[in-house]
């Protein structure tokens, strides 16, 4: 693949990059691991850095760089509570176009200037942040960010209208049913979800319908176990889905947005070691590996590419986005899901298949962000 990059004015004053993290939903410490590993690649000869983490409270918080304190360790998860400089401190982004200085307010103080911020990179995973709703808030405020406006954010992050919009452009998507919050008010209710689900087959999977990282998924193996399922996934989220089962290969692509259009990186194989599926545990504690490249055939890496760009594409993405598939027993391709907001720790699939397709980790978040400086905020 060629990959050319335009090279940087010496003479111009360095872009102000407010990195975004944490958060309020199950993903927070994946999102913390996920912004140390962008703090340790950034360039800093050419970017400044301004991190902000957000609580599981939902507090803005001034936090200090150390990517070292804010990585997965021992299986220990990182906290923004442990990063943050003040226990009481508020960071205010702009709030209006036109301005971009970001404000700290501390109780009994006047509010401190941090400084003006040119873009932002929001690194949360999940509701409140991967979902659009950041998204919504930056160009409500007119200042430039990475990745996905505020629909292709939103409607990624629901798995219900993602497979809905995946269907409508012709890619597979498997067999699912939905259980909005309702449908589990009522003993009818629930009867009638127990009979939808059960026309699924066996084994099924039951996930918060707006959430990732594999938090709150459940296997079921048998419908006895269906009701525990599906209370642990409204832990997460009061709207579910409970995909039927497939037998295949679960493959992953990147897609990175050039100036000339997107494209797809290799691809690469998900293997599970001694788990029972891609779990949590499997993804950041265990011992699951991504082999990359996936070992696939020229035409089946061409079609999954393919298939990758399209899914980009049926979204309006802008930015990046990782699609995932299972290649079924019978040679066909199923999509998963696609991810606005890949994960970028260090074990993450998205950098190293870029890795492997040519663009190490620091140029793929220069391209980033120089993509989001290029590009307006507001209808495009």
């Amino acid at each position: 693949m060629s990959i050319e990059q335009s090279s940087p004015n010496p003479s111009a004053p360095k872009p102000r990059v407010a990195l975004v993290f944490g958060g309020r939903s199950s993903e927070h410490a994946i999102s913390v691991s996920t912004a140390g590993s962008v703090l340790r690649a950034i360039d800093r000869d050419k970017y400044d850095v301004l991190p902000i983490g957000i609580t599981h409270e939902g507090r803005w918080a001034l936090t200090s760089d150390e990517p070292a304190r804010m990585a997965i360790t021992d299986g220990r998860l990182p906290d923004v509570a442990q990063v943050a400089e003040s226990v009481d401190g508020q960071v205010c982004l702009p709030v209006s176009p036109g301005s971009r200085e970001v404000l700290l307010s501390e109780p009994g103080r006047a509010p401190k200037a941090l400084g003006e911020v040119d873009v932002v990179f929001p690194l949360l995973h999940g509701p409140w942040g991967e979902d659009g709703t950041l998204q919504g808030l930056l160009e409500l405020s007119g200042v430039p960010y990475v990745g996905n406006g505020v629909f292709a954010s939103a409607a990624g992050m629901d798995k219900e209208f993602a497979k809905r919009i995946l269907a409508s452009h012709g890619l597979n998507v498997g067999r699912y049913t939905v259980v909005r919050p309702r449908d589990w008010e009522t003993e009818e209710g629930r009867a009638a979800v127990r009979e939808r689900v059960a026309e699924l087959g066996l084994p099924l999977f039951v996930k918060p319908c707006r959430a990732g990282s594999s938090i709150g998924i459940t296997k079921v193996k048998d419908l006895a176990d269906l009701d525990a399922a599906i209370e642990e996934a409204r832990r997460h989220d009061p709207k579910l889905i409970v995909e039927a089962g497939v037998s295949g290969r679960e493959i992953e692509c990147g897609v990175l947005e050039f100036e000339d259009g997107p494209r797809a990186s290799v691809p690469g194989e998900i293997l599970v070691g001694d788990n029972e599926f891609y779990d949590f545990e499997a993804k950041y504690i265990d011992s699951s590996d991504v082999q990359i490249p996936a070992r696939l055939s020229q035409d089946e890496t061409a079609e999954i590419r393919r298939q990758a760009v399209a899914a980009f594409e049926a979204f309006g993405c802008e930015g990046l986005a990782r699609v995932d598939f299972f290649l079924l027993d019978d040679g066909t391709w199923m999509i998963n899901e696609i991810n606005t907001m890949p994960g970028f720790t260090p074990i993450s699939a998205y950098p190293k298949m870029w890795e492997a397709t040519g663009i190490a980790y620091p140029e793929l978040i220069d391209r980033l962000l120089g993509a989001a400086l290029r590009r307006s905020t507001g209808l495009r």
